[in-house]
């Protein structure tokens, strides 16, 4: 069944599912789709191992830039590391102002031991993410995510994050009062990142903002993952009304072909039955041939969009 762009007319677009079942693939035709009708889309790839660079084959790094050939089309490639780069210099003064008054240390391994926090680089790859959709600059945001777990894992973090934070203010208080310290600028700095995790968790459990769409493919391990994200995903208040199925089998001309058919028919039967009522589901068949460049992306786009 072919998807409608009215249906996807949201801020952001997430792109989930385990790891190599064609999340890229899927996102970068998605977001040539709407570039090509006049809306200025930023696709995002937070993978460890991104690879928009190589499907577009184009340079795309940790700097946004036009995806050559695409008009209104933009990409950034964010690395975990590149995102602490980047938390280090926006947060990194402040945090060394406050640690500056209870030691005497070197700026780099003050700021270097406080960027270790559990939680904190997670936290502020949403927190980079949503500065790039709250910039005005894009018309929508086509996100394609690390694999499942870590991204279950991002969209868990600001509810665990904010309640480690309102336990700190309790501690850092008792250190004032022990040291007799006159202020304490670690509160003001607990106090941003709480209402930083409270407009991060508002922002990506509002669905009228953040449309979460699952791939997959028909064999057991992919079918067996999704259910769960899938229960997961609604604990986090998202729920998912789009799902591509990869890879399928729908010419078999030789005995290979054809027992791939057999072994994933019966996983094509059990998507459409669970979902096939609340969801519209999208399958994507098994290609000749590597979707690498804007022509084969379009073909892709064709696929999921039914040719509008």
């Amino acid at each position: 069944m072919a998807w409608r762009d009215a249906d996807l007319d949201r801020r952001v677009l997430m792109f989930g599912g385990k790891g190599g079942v064609g999340k890229t693939t899927s996102s970068a035709a998605t977001a040539l789709h709407f570039a090509r009708r006049g809306r200025r889309t930023l696709i995002i790839s937070s993978d460890l191992t991104p690879s928009l660079s190589d499907i577009f084959e184009a340079e795309i790094g940790p700097t946004e830039r036009p995806v050559p050939g695409v008009p209104h089309l933009y990409g950034l490639e964010i690395s975990p590391d590149e995102v602490m780069r980047r938390w280090k210099e926006k947060f990194g003064p402040e945090v060394y102002q406050a640690a500056s008054a209870l030691v005497d240390l070197p700026y780099d391994e003050v700021i270097d031991y406080a960027a270790l926090a559990p939680g904190i680089q997670e936290e502020f790859m949403l927190d980079y993410i949503l500065g790039h959709i709250r910039s005005g600059r894009y018309d929508l945001v086509v996100w394609d995510t690390a694999p499942a777990g870590d991204t279950l894992r991002l969209l868990g973090l600001p509810g665990r994050f904010l309640a480690h934070l309102r336990v700190a203010p309790k501690i850092y208080l008792e250190v004032q009062d022990r040291f007799r310290l006159k202020q304490m600028p670690f509160r003001e700095i607990i106090a941003s990142w709480q209402e930083l995790a409270r407009q991060t968790m508002e922002f990506f459990g509002d669905p009228d903002n953040v449309e979460f769409i699952l791939v997959t493919i028909p064999e057991a391990l992919g079918v067996y993952q999704s259910r769960r994200v899938l229960a997961e995903l609604a604990e986090h208040g998202l729920t998912v009304r789009h799902l591509i199925i990869n890879d399928v089998v729908s010419a078999a001309e030789c005995d290979f072909l054809r027992r791939r058919r057999e072994m994933q028919q019966p996983y094509l039967e059990m998507l459409h039955a669970e979902y096939g009522g609340r969801m519209t589901l999208a399958e994507i068949p098994l290609l000749p041939y590597e979707v690498k460049g804007v022509e084969r992306l379009e073909e892709v786009e064709r696929i999921l969009f039914g040719g509008e």
